[in-house]
Formats: structure tokens, C-alpha cells, sequence
């Protein structure tokens, strides 16, 4: 980013170049969100559309978080959560989950260590209804509303000088995310990542009653926290590589952590965390047990809808769910549309060709 012809201290400039940064090399770092918040104003068109770099879209895969992995496992209920709600899976038992480890990347060839957020692609199965879900390591969204989130990408791509800054004056959540991103270490696995639902969701008990909540899956292995440069010299796609050969030597473990919200707490901006001591329940384990190429793995097709909930589940007042959900449908749809630009990897010594979904 250009520095203003006016006076800004070298510690802002450094901040806002951060900034600029990390939504210039993957916009898909802030793609947490999607869809639309005044249909006349941003269409699910408009804001896929400003998820592309510039060079365009990679054709055949997810317009954002384009790079990631396949796994399958189960989620082991420890019926904990069914005093929240009376969804199937926080029933005490093993259901199965498909998922996919991913990167906020637009680009599926990004160097791992370019892209700052990772993210968790969950889909949990009981009693024929599912619970998809799509969680990021970040501890709050950079911003409140999903107009804020196009202006931020727009600002992002602009040419003028002054247009992240300017950005960032009328959006004064976003440094606190830009400070994330800039001090936060890089964990040396998806298995040592903590992964955020970040929105509120509306659990329903058997009872009746309504408990605003938020989720996170706290990993069982021990973090191994580096530098970026540190983190850059294990290879440009280290993370797959890595989660595959950890899981074939031992199935990886993540503890669902529901926090309940109190009244006050802000249930419609996810660029606000909820203030610590809040009532927490650990309602079971996902369990990673086998981890497969996205290429022609279970993961590739299934859309990530976040609203895509059991009974028991509902959204809120928080409108990313919804904009996410329209806008997923959108790159669901261009890239099943482009199954021919997929690179399916055929089996040893027959002809490549693409997969049909």
C-alpha cells in the first residue's frame, strides 16, 4: 500500500501495510463470510466475484478457501451438550463426520506460510439430519457486517493510496484483527490449531429454552507454535503433508467446547469476543481418523453451509450465517458447473480426465 501524502507514524503505516497484506495475498483470509446484507446493494455475484485475485478465479474449486484436504472420523457425543440442546449428535454417541483442513486462500497452489487463517470444514450426521459448520482459527472476524467484509476487500484491491486507510478510520474493529494477525504464531500443524465457530448460533434445550451460543474445537496435541520464517522453511505444503502422515500414525483429537452467552453479550458481531468466564461445556470429541486428497475425496463436493443445521440448532441475529450460506451456494455452483477445469488425479496407469460431480 502507498503512504499518504499526509503525516502517519511509521507504526501506522506499518499496521495498515499489514493489513493490506493480508487481504492482497489471500483474500480468502477474511472469507469466513459471504453472501449478502442488502440484496440491492451486495448480491452473492458482486462479493464472490471480489474474493477473485487478480489474475481470476481458479476454475473448478472453492472461491475461497480454495486449498485444503479431506478427512473422515466421528464425533464422539459425551451427551454434555444436550442440557443446550436437543440436537441428535449432542446425544451420547459416535456419529460420523466428514470435514476438510483448509487455508483462507482463493488460490489452492498458495505457499502454506502465505496465508495467515486456516479453517475447518465439519459436517456431523445423526438420526438422518446434519450439522455443517465452517470454523477459523482467528478468535474474532475482522469486522461486524457483511457490507463492512465487502468494503474490506474492496478496499483491499483498490489502486488509491489512501483507501486501506481510510477503511480502517471508519472501521475501528479491524486493527484489533490486524494485530492478530501479525503477532499470532504460526501453529506447525492443522492438529495443534484451535478452530472458531466465531458467530453465535441459537441452541434449543428439550425443555424449550434458548441459550445463544458460540463453539470451538480445542485440539488435543500439544501446539508447536513458530515464527512465519520459521514456519515457511517446512515446505509450501507442509500442512497436508503433515496432517496426513499424523493421522495414519494415530487418530487426531479435537474437544467441542459450547460457550454460553450472557445477557449483553454481543450475538450479532463476530468481530466481538464474548468477555472471559463465560459458561462453557465440553460436549464430546471429533476424531479424526483417516485423511484423503481432496482430488476425488469425500470432502470435495459437500458445501459448507452454515445454516445447513438440526433441530436444536438455529442461526441468530447474526447475519453472516445467512450471507455465507449465499454466497457458498454461488461458488458451489460455478465451480460444479467447471468440473472439467478440476485436476482429478486418475488411478495409476489410467488415462486423466476429470471428475463429474
Amino acid at each position: 500500500m502507498a503512504q499518504s501524502p499526509r503525516p502517519t507514524s511509521r507504526a501506522a503505516i506499518g499496521s495498515l501495510v499489514l493489513i493490506a497484506g493480508v487481504v492482497a495475498v489471500g483474500a480468502g483470509a477474511f472469507a469466513y463470510t459471504g453472501g449478502f446484507l442488502s440484496p440491492e446493494r451486495l448480491t452473492p455475484p458482486k462479493l464472490v466475484a471480489a474474493l477473485a485475485p487478480p489474475g481470476g478465479p481458479a476454475l473448478g474449486h472453492r472461491r475461497n478457501h480454495a486449498k485444503g484436504i479431506c478427512f473422515t472420523g466421528v464425533f464422539r457425543s459425551n451427551g454434555q451438550g444436550a442440557a443446550l440442546s436437543r440436537a441428535p449428535m449432542l446425544a451420547v454417541g459416535d456419529y460420523p463426520v466428514v470435514g476438510r483442513f483448509n487455508l483462507g486462500t482463493p488460490d489452492p497452489s498458495a505457499p502454506d506460510a502465505t496465508v495467515r487463517v486456516r479453517g475447518l470444514g465439519l459436517q456431523i450426521t445423526a438420526g438422518g439430519q446434519v450439522w455443517r459448520a465452517a470454523m477459523i482459527d482467528p478468535p474474532f472476524f475482522p469486522v461486524a457486517t457483511p457490507d463492512a467484509f465487502y468494503a474490506l476487500l474492496e478496499a483491499g484491491h483498490s489502486k488509491q493510496p489512501d483507501a486501506m486507510k481510510n477503511f480502517v478510520a471508519a472501521h475501528p474493529e479491524l486493527p484489533a484483527f490486524g494485530a492478530w494477525a501479525g503477532s499470532a504464531p504460526y501453529m506447525a500443524s492443522y492438529a495443534e490449531d484451535q478452530f472458531n465457530s466465531l458467530n453465535a448460533f441459537i441452541f434449543t434445550d428439550a425443555a424449550g429454552a434458548a441459550h445463544a451460543v458460540r463453539w470451538s474445537y480445542k485440539p488435543e496435541a500439544q501446539p508447536q507454535p513458530l515464527s512465519k520464517d520459521d514456519f515457511a522453511k517446512l515446505g509450501p505444503d507442509h500442512l497436508e503433508t503433515e496432517i496426513a502422515e499424523r493421522v495414519a500414525g494415530a487418530p487426531q483429537r479435537w474437544t467441542l467446547v459450547l460457550t454460553v452467552a450472557e445477557p449483553g453479550d454481543p450475538t450479532a458481531d463476530p468481530s466481538k469476543a464474548w468477555p472471559e468466564g463465560r459458561r462453557t461445556v465440553e460436549a464430546g470429541t471429533l476424531v479424526v481418523e483417516k485423511v484423503e486428497d481432496e482430488r476425488d475425496g469425500p470432502c470435495r463436493d459437500i458445501n459448507f453451509d452454515p445454516t445447513l443445521l438440526p433441530d436444536g440448532i438455529s442461526v441468530s441475529d447474526d447475519p453472516f450465517p445467512a450471507a455465507r450460506s449465499a454466497a457458498y451456494a454461488r461458488s458451489y455452483n460455478l465451480r460444479t458447473a467447471e468440473w472439467k477445469d478440476y485436476p482429478y488425479q486418475a488411478p495409476a496407469g489410467a488415462a486423466p480426465q476429470a471428475k463429474q460431480p
